[in-house]
């Protein structure tokens, strides 16, 4: 995985949250009337001091029980105002914001989808998950309630300090006395916060890959007797994150204290001063009252200062690790527009002309993995691929479905360059069985018929079963519709490489791409497998990684891939006969195989 965390230095929030408007933007009009309303009714809030003032200089200095009652009336109806409108401003975000989430998260997947295999190569996929879960679910809170709130507390703030000046100028220079250390406390607070909440979500994703690892390995756990040490990996993280979250405790705890501290002295001090003037005649009891009521009214809004940048920073990393993988180079689009031309000389079937490949994260000098290779498979021929253990062979075939793309070279499909062709087109000619089959938790039957069009039914499913020799799977509990569990685990890897070649072979493809399609299968199962196979492979162009002699003579021609180059091709006896690499390596294979049968 890469390395994903970012600095924080000359980090700007406010220009990293405002990448989420394109996805707000749909839903602007329902969020500005509900921060408005919010506005509305915190500005209600203090009214309720006026009233106050109100009661205490008149009703009450006048001993009116009428008008006290009357005054009672007015605070019930404003108290009843407010939380009329804070009730519909949640209202009217609910739906919005849980519209923005999955929108984000579609966006997200669909954005996954398109990224190269080279950039899941380097990406942990707990990573990949926890950017999915944790972070947007931090996106959609922040939306709800911290965005409003910063808005709505700062106008409350400001309306509430030109109430207090306007009641008493004195007093309220008083109270704005802590403003200017709590303002420097906050810029403080946030760059140091920061950076924490940064750590914190990195290390969330960390966990999560420990966690989807041990669930996908836990055979491999379990058969080595690896509990104790999966669990003490785990546990040193988990405990690494909860540093990381006492360390956001404490800063919050700091802020918080300094914005409740501060203020509060402020309110004190005014309360002395005010009762000390009204005990002059320099101040109405019912200015006093009026201007504490509004000082305490203002407590939430300054309290919540470090509740809001704290959780404003979390979304503000959120946000940065969401377009970190939405900012990544998805498979280039040209290539998916251009129109597919027969280019001359290009020849027929499958063609490798001067192909080279470097791996783009490869250090730089390093020698590419393959290099210069050329190689005509002609239509309707199968060419086996065969090379020592990390000779290409399996890089080479997946640059033919460009799950790779080539440095320098070209590859062409009955002459036609590949990257003329869109990537719906061409993985619609060419079909693939990797060596290590990967199934999904669905039915046996949905599993293989994603290898065909849409509209594909039984009689296709039933045939590319029974070529796989995977009838197997009309035994099962429910037939084809039986679900085969996470990553096909329920099966065995036979059964599962099995469905894997049917997937391949449904869709009847121009062009077939296996690799080392039958490891996994004993000896009887791969004879017949074998048998169904050339009857297959007779009807379409194939390239086969074979590592058995038995899987070489399935094709018609044997290609010998040796450090990154086609270093000899012909018939599996040509080679046997005149190369001694290819000699040593099916040797190597049939002693193996000899041994294995005894």
């Amino acid at each position: 995985m890469p390395t994903t965390r970012a600095t924080t230095q000359d980090r700007s929030a406010v220009r990293i949250l405002l990448r989420l408007w394109p996805y707000v933007r749909p839903v602007r009009i329902r969020l500005f009337t509900a921060a408005s309303v919010a506005i509305v009714a915190s500005c209600t809030g203090l009214v309720i001091p006026l009233v106050l003032k109100w009661m205490v200089d008149g009703p009450v200095a006048g001993r009116d029980p009428a008008g006290v009652w009357l005054g009672a009336l007015y605070l019930l109806l404003l108290g009843v105002a407010e939380a009329l409108l804070f009730g519909l401003r949640r209202w009217l975000v609910a739906r919005p914001l849980s519209h923005v989430e999955a929108e984000m998260r579609a966006a997200l997947y669909r954005r996954l989808q398109r990224l190269p295999v080279s950039f899941h190569d380097r990406w942990a996929s707990g990573q990949l998950l926890s950017r999915a879960t944790t972070d947007l679910m931090l996106l959609r809170m922040f939306l709800a309630f911290p965005l409003t709130f910063l808005l709505v507390n700062g106008v409350t703030i400001a309306v509430g300090v030109v109430i207090m000046l306007m009641q008493d100028w004195v007093l309220g220079l008083v109270v704005l006395g802590p403003a200017v250390p709590v303002l420097w406390t906050c810029v403080i607070f946030e760059r140091r916060y920061a950076e924490a909440a940064r750590r914190a979500q990195d290390q969330v994703g960390d966990l999560t890959t420990v966690v989807e690892e041990s669930v996908l390995g836990i055979r491999i756990i379990k058969g080595f007797g690896r509990h104790r040490s999966q669990a003490r990996a785990f546990r040193e993280l988990a405990d690494t994150l909860r540093g990381t979250e006492l360390h956001k405790a404490r800063l919050l705890s700091v802020i918080w204290g300094v914005i409740v501290t501060l203020p509060e002295v402020a309110i004190g001090a005014a309360l002395v001063l005010g009762a000390v003037r009204v005990a002059d005649g320099d101040l109405s009891a019912g200015t006093l009252v009026a201007f504490l009521s509004t000082a305490l009214a203002l407590r939430w809004p300054v309290d919540s200062i470090g509740f809001l940048l704290a959780m404003s920073q979390e979304a503000a990393t959120a946000t940065e690790r969401y377009f970190e993988v939405m900012d990544e180079e998805p498979e280039d689009p040209a290539a998916d527009g251009r129109a597919a031309v027969r280019t001359p000389g290009g020849g027929a079937g499958l063609r490798f002309e001067d192909v080279r490949f470097r791996y783009p994260d490869a250090p730089p000098g390093s020698p590419p993995v393959l290099d210069g290779i050329d190689l005509h498979i002609r239509p309707g021929e199968s060419m086996a691929l065969v090379g020592a253990t990390g000779s290409g062979k399996t890089t080479l075939t997946a640059l033919v479905p460009r799950l790779h793309e080539v440095t320098s070279g070209r590859i062409t499909l009955d002459g036609v360059d590949i990257t003329a062709l869109s990537r719906a087109e061409l993985r619609g000619k060419v079909a693939v069985a990797f060596e290590e089959p990967t199934l999904f938790s669905a039915g046996v039957g949905e599993n293989v018929l994603m290898g065909a069009p849409d509209g594909a039914g039984e009689a296709e499913l039933g045939r590319a079963l029974a070529i796989a020799q995977a009838e197997f799977a009309h035994a099962l509990p429910q037939g084809t519709a039986t679900q085969v569990g996470e990553q096909g685990l329920s099966l065995s890897g036979g059964q599962r490489q099995r469905l894997a070649l049917a997937r391949a072979v449904v869709g009847r493809p121009e062009f077939l791409v296996l690799d080392d399609p039958l490891s996994a299968l004993d000896v009887h199962t791969e004879a017949a497998v074998e048998a169904a196979l050339r009857r297959v492979l007779a009807d379409t162009t194939a390239l086969i990684v074979a590592h058995r002699p038995s899987t070489v003579l399935l094709a018609d021609r044997v290609a010998l891939l040796s450090g990154g180059r086609i270093a000899a091709v012909g018939t599996h006896q040509e080679l046997l006969r005149g190369n001694p690499e290819y000699a040593h390596l099916m040797s190597g294979e049939e002693a193996g195989e000899r041994e294995d049968h005894r």
